[in-house]
């Protein structure tokens, strides 16, 4: 009976630690989406009504509790992907893509830092990236294969248009709601095929990485590697 005692008494203190975490993640979540990847540790401890050491016992850093709040919702995103994808026509598929990507952002600052921006990120969010760039290739491999898609444009446009239709919500959707699927639709028709005027050098990898870091405040940096969104 003895070596019984032991387990009962612990069970209590699994089941806290296990309450903290949820209510830790659920805080990390309202916390990212309003504030983007600059919100602190601090900020998250403050939501969810715990000391900050608490946080830590959790998730030894930010980076660990981004991945843990953002894994699942950058799988959604490779998930619209392949949905895209699966369609009979590859234009309809990407603008798929796009409206189903720009509405998740809208809403949620944090994963337009993470998910749009590069340089940031564990193992984890950098799997999903690998997932994910592959997708968006193919997408736009096959819109243009239709002749839907301008060719000129490429699968490193596709981040950068995202983000600037997010920004809109992010700075007027208070005032006005749902005002960045004009802009949305405005893009759209842009990227239609033949396409007029003159695009430019388009962005690299290597690019994407420099505007991806100014994007998001707060990002760690790391060398450019290509297959990051």
């Amino acid at each position: 009976m003895a070596s019984i005692t032991p387990d009962i008494g612990t069970r209590p203190l699994r089941r806290d630690a296990e309450r903290n975490r949820q209510r830790i993640l659920e805080a990390a979540r309202e916390v990212f989406a309003e504030r983007g990847i600059a919100a602190t540790l601090d900020d998250v401890a403050i939501r969810a009504g715990v000391g900050v050491g608490t946080v830590y016992r959790r998730f030894p850093d930010k980076e660990a509790l981004l991945s843990a709040v953002f894994l699942d919702v950058l799988d959604r995103l490779a998930a619209h992907a392949e949905e895209a994808l699966a369609g009979v026509s590859g234009w309809d598929g990407l603008t798929l893509f796009l409206r189903r990507c720009s509405e998740m952002q809208a809403c949620d600052r944090g994963l337009r830092d993470v998910a749009l921006a590069s340089g940031y990120g564990t193992h984890e969010l950098d799997a999903v990236r690998e997932r994910l760039v592959p997708l968006i290739e193919q997408l736009v491999a096959r819109a243009q294969a239709e002749g839907k898609l301008r060719p000129d444009v490429r699968e490193t446009d596709i981040p950068m248009l995202l983000f600037m239709v997010t920004e809109v919500a992010h700075h007027c959707g208070a005032a006005r709601p749902g005002l960045h699927n004009r802009y949305l639709q405005l893009i759209i028709d842009g990227l239609r095929a033949p396409g007029t005027g003159d695009l430019g050098t388009p962005l690299d990898y290597a690019d994407l990485e420099i505007f991806g870091n100014s994007l998001a405040p707060g990002r760690a940096r790391r060398s450019p590697a290509r297959g990051t969104p």
